[in-house]
């Protein structure tokens, strides 16, 4: 990497963004795009830029995927991506479970409408090589690299010929890890100062990481990856420090209608803040999130004491101390 005058920014990362059902409903009522970010938007905004998972289609297309057996249906229109405009998103992901729920038809209009508001997007394409594209995006003054690939929904997967998502399984083998290098390298020779891997990876409500998705993303910080990006289990996991670099094992959910677990909460979220700069990651910074019907704010009182002594507990678990600081919990990175 170039030196210091190569730029400095905070980017925000997010888990789960689903714009349809409940929250499509709210939008075509008229609720404007900035209210459904409610307190949360002021901390969006001052970041250079945000990232996120877009958990839905974003389509007109009504024909649901019915190749095989699945039970929720995700479906956007179109005008929401002023939803992820007014919250500063810059790049989301489409390698997840829920980007070909109105089948390729929708995953196409889903790229049609993102490229038409500006937002970058990796993960799915019209093909395999367009899927396992990467993203470079400018932030802040830097270059930043996206990868987006998910173990989720193996008939999702794009073929040389058909439209849908990187899938591949999570493992440590020469055959899954070499394209992803490939891709880490080429974001590098096209001048990225950092590259991010983001991965919707498991299944839903899993409290801890597993030991293989340990091990995958340690594998993708000796690749060159300066930060993973989890998401999928709908609940924010806890944060590793491997080698200097930042493994967020799962980002949680962020704006969505689903009905409440009352024992594993998964409307307490967290906003990841991160401060980087031609050299790597510098600081993370996490704020807790109370989610509500289609909307989320900032959480308060005993309840952001409770998200953030989950968040201190879970990554104990993981050997990262993350101590507090007057909004949330904060982890020096060097």
């Amino acid at each position: 990497m170039s030196g210091p005058s190569a730029g400095r920014a905070d980017i925000i990362l997010l888990g789960d963004v689903m714009l349809g059902r409940g929250v499509d409903a709210e939008w075509r009522a008229g609720k404007p795009a900035e209210a459904f970010w409610g307190s949360v938007l002021p901390v969006l905004r001052d970041g250079d830029g945000v990232f996120a998972n877009l958990e839905c289609a974003i389509t007109t297309h009504a024909a649901r995927w019915s190749r095989t057996p699945k039970v929720f249906h995700f479906r956007a229109s179109p005008g929401t991506t002023a939803i992820l405009r007014a919250a500063k998103i810059r790049w989301v992901s489409l390698a997840n479970n829920h980007s070909l729920d109105f089948e390729p038809e929708g995953l196409l209009d889903t790229i049609e409408h993102l490229d038409e508001a500006g937002i970058a997007h990796a993960g799915a394409g019209r093909d395999r090589a367009a899927a396992m594209a990467p993203s470079l995006v400018t932030v802040g003054g830097l270059r930043i690299g996206l990868i987006a690939l998910t173990d989720n929904e193996a008939p999702f997967a794009a073929t040389g010929a058909r439209p849908g998502t990187w899938y591949t399984p999570i493992a440590t083998t020469d055959a899954v890890l070499a394209p992803i290098a490939e891709r880490i390298a080429s974001l590098r020779q096209s001048g990225a100062m950092l590259v991010i891997v983001s991965l919707h990876w498991g299944p839903n409500m899993v409290v801890e990481p597993p030991p293989h998705h340990r091990a995958f993303a340690h594998a993708l910080i000796g690749l060159g990856a300066d930060v993973v990006h989890g998401h999928s289990a709908h609940l924010v996991q806890g944060v590793e420090l491997w080698r200097g670099r930042p493994v967020l094992y799962d980002t949680g959910d962020v704006l969505d209608d689903y009905a409440v677990d009352p024992v594993l909460r998964n409307d307490h979220g967290m906003l990841f803040r991160l401060g980087v700069d031609a050299d790597g990651p510098v600081m993370l910074t996490m704020l807790p999130l109370r989610l509500s019907f289609a909307a989320v704010d900032l959480a308060e009182g005993e309840t952001a004491r409770t998200i953030c002594a989950r968040m201190q507990r879970l990554s104990a678990a993981l050997g990262t101390v993350l101590h507090p600081c007057p909004d949330g919990l904060s982890l020096a990175l060097r």
